[in-house]
């Protein structure tokens, strides 16, 4: 018997052309293994795609799609401001520094940002940040105390991204709502709810109450006020405002179209330009229609002779979309007296393109004018139309008036009942201006009580003076006879 040698390896009693031909099948036969598994690799890879894209298409829901056309346009706000106690007041000792939050909406791609006027009112700095990290600082322009909203304005290093606005005129109770804002200091703070109630009109302290409130059953923290309250569209159809104190999950909202009516006055560049259009209209909003309806022009005014006609629809301001007042407003800002725009509108269903120039905003004459046919005093028929009485301020006064004014009347008393006392005017108030008038003198209030279209003009916006603050309001004229 012959031994084998364990230390090697007895090839196959086959011939080297053989053994070649079954090297060469079995390098084939390896191929094509290979080759099937990769294809059921390519397969099991097509499979996995498919099943893990159609779980992004399920996770993309209308939320999430929502949050991301708004996210953008939603601003993150912190202040500082100085608080000092009771004992503090009256010494010269500097208050305690206080951190405050809030947020805010982008309105204008220029910096423009309206927000909740408890979030800026009394503070020494604000600082802004977005959703990309950019952070800026930003001041105070406008504000309503009444209405409390307020208007800041950063100075962007590339134009901000505006927020789609949607209506709130066709909310339903029982919709998803979204709220996005600055909780607690948590920027961009994402929380949902629906529409738990209409219409609600909120008390919140003496000084402060709202009416027409949307509710919300979305999680609102302190840091949320000034923030949008978006629908599933991403359009912002609140502002939020406020919560239930002790009570989970009630939180407020202003509706959109009452801000957006706010904010064009806020806005107006009579106010912010001292330049004017004379143009007086009317935000229609439903579920189908939002436009800027011409309600008139004031005689003499830019819009007069533009050739803009009662009923006419404004659909464009040069470059920038025209859907209500704010729109309009925002896209005059800026811009000078003398300079020429160009307004599409529709009238009669067809569109047409208006020159509108731009005009110095007037100011009531200074002159004396005589009424012969007018014998009531200015004194007695101020009290009779605005229910205020009123006396011119002496010149030493004055002085401690805002530089941003020439003067101003005294309010000496309120009638009770009257328009005045309803809008809140007290008395030791300073009355510096009726309507786009000035307030100095007796002559300039004849001027606006004499005007021809002063009932156009009602209810007449009014400003006042109140400390350091300027306030304003909205008067309802009384009859003249």
């Amino acid at each position: 018997m012959t031994k084998r040698n364990r230390s090697f390896i007895f090839l196959d009693p086959k011939s080297a052309h053989q053994r070649r031909k079954s090297e060469e099948l079995l390098s084939t036969n390896t191929t094509f293994r290979i080759v099937r598994i990769g294809m059921c690799a390519v397969a099991m890879f097509l499979v996995l795609t498919a099943v893990a894209s159609a779980a992004s298409a399920q996770r993309m829901t209308p939320a999430v799609r929502a949050i991301q056309r708004a996210r953008s346009s939603v601003a993150n706000i912190h202040s500082e401001k100085t608080a000092k106690t009771n004992r503090e007041l009256f010494s010269s000792q500097p208050g305690r520094k206080v951190n405050g939050m809030g947020t805010g909406i982008v309105i204008d791609e220029r910096g423009y940002i309206v927000t909740n006027h408890h979030v800026v009112d009394g503070v020494d700095s604000l600082r802004v940040t977005m959703y990309d990290g950019s952070s800026y600082n930003a001041q105070v322009v406008s504000y309503d105390r009444g209405h409390d909203l307020a208007i800041i304005k950063v100075n962007p290093t590339r134009p901000l991204k505006v927020m789609p606005f949607g209506t709130s005129s066709d909310l339903m109770l029982g919709e998803t709502v979204i709220a996005v804002g600055n909780a607690f200091g948590y920027e961009d703070t994402v929380t949902g709810g629906m529409v738990s109630s209409l219409s609600r009109d909120v008390e919140v302290n003496e000084k402060q109450s709202y009416k027409n409130l949307i509710q919300t059953d979305a999680s609102i923290n302190p840091g949320n006020s000034g923030g949008p309250l978006i629908n599933l569209d991403g359009e912002a159809v609140g502002i939020n405002v406020a919560i239930r104190a002790g009570a989970q999950r009630i939180g407020f909202a202003i509706p959109i179209d009452d801000a957006r009516r706010v904010i064009a006055q806020l806005l107006s560049i009579e106010q912010l330009n001292k330049t004017s259009h004379g143009l007086m209209t009317t935000d229609i909003k439903t579920e189908k229609v939002r436009k800027l309806r011409v309600k008139s022009s004031r005689p003499g005014s830019p819009a007069e002779k533009s050739g803009l006609k009662s009923g006419d629809v404004v659909v464009k301001v040069e470059n920038t979309d025209v859907v209500d007042a704010a729109d309009f407003e925002r896209a005059l800002l800026g811009r000078k007296a003398g300079d020429e725009v160009d307004i599409l509108i529709r009238r009669d269903g067809k569109e047409q393109t208006l020159k509108l120039k731009l005009a110095a905003l007037d100011r009531a004459p200074t002159t004396t004018v005589v009424r012969a046919n007018n014998p009531e005093r200015p004194s007695e028929r101020a009290w009779r139309l605005f229910g205020i009485r009123l006396q011119k301020l002496g010149q030493q006064e004055i002085g401690l008036v805002s530089p941003r004014y020439r003067g101003g009347m005294r309010v000496l008393g309120v009638r009770s009942q009257s328009s005045a006392a309803k809008n809140g005017i007290s008395t030791g108030d300073i009355l510096v201006g009726l309507h786009i008038w000035e307030t100095v003198n007796f002559d300039n209030l004849t001027y606006v009580m004499d005007h021809p279209q002063l009932k156009v003009f009602s209810p007449l916006k009014f400003y006042i003076l109140r400390g350091d603050e300027t306030l304003y309001g909205h008067l309802q004229v009384a009859s003249k006879k």
